[in-house]
């Protein structure tokens, strides 16, 4: 009876993935497009700038050239960075002062992502770089140091065949609407808060 039974299960499997492989293979017939992406990892869960260095990884893997500009963070000795600068075909800009609750100056911030908008758009302009990440953007849009109609100009206006990847939370609506791929990361726990500090290799 076991045997039977083992058998039955067997088939049924193989029907059930045999569906799936059908409705698999009509997926990737339909998807027929070549562009440039533009990619928004944002929500308030971990993750989100350690999953766009990934997609540098694996875009330097595939000998493109790319490129990351930090809008918050001030600081330039966290393991990406200490690792992705070894890469020739990368360029790497640090162009934030620190946290907003460290700077406490609105002049100085707004000033600051201004600046470093300027820094983007020459990025944003070059056909050479393939993947260009514009880590925790959104907080320069959500506090209005930068002006989103702008942004977004120069987000469509940029090389057809490049790829941007955009992380932070409480991303703009305006923002998810222009991207072509949007994924919100959720938390549900977190170290921090349970008194554990940024770990190497982890968090920095």
């Amino acid at each position: 009876m076991s045997d039977c039974n083992d058998a039955d299960q067997a088939l049924r499997y193989r029907r059930r993935m045999q569906r799936k492989k059908e409705i698999v293979d009509a997926a990737i017939a339909r998807a027929d497009q070549t562009k440039g992406l533009l990619l928004v990892l944002t929500g308030n869960g971990k993750g989100k700038s350690s999953s766009a260095f990934g997609m540098v990884a694996r875009a330097l893997g595939h000998g493109m050239r790319a490129a990351v500009a930090q809008f918050i963070k001030g600081r330039s000795d966290t393991g990406e960075e200490a690792f992705f600068r070894q890469h020739a075909n990368i360029v790497w800009h640090v162009l934030g002062e620190g946290f907003t609750w460290d700077t406490q100056n609105l002049e100085r911030d707004t000033e600051t992502a201004r600046r470093g908008w300027a820094v983007v758009q020459n990025m944003l302009r070059d056909p050479q770089l393939d993947l260009i990440v514009l880590d925790e953007l959104t907080y320069p849009l959500k506090y209005g140091w930068l002006d989103i109609a702008a942004v977004l100009e120069d987000l469509q206006n940029r090389p057809s065949m490049q790829h941007v990847v955009i992380t932070g939370r409480a991303a703009p609506q305006a923002l998810c609407e222009l991207a072509d791929t949007v994924t919100e990361m959720h938390d549900v726990k977190h170290a921090y808060r349970s008194g554990v500090m940024a770990q190497k290799g982890i968090d920095l």
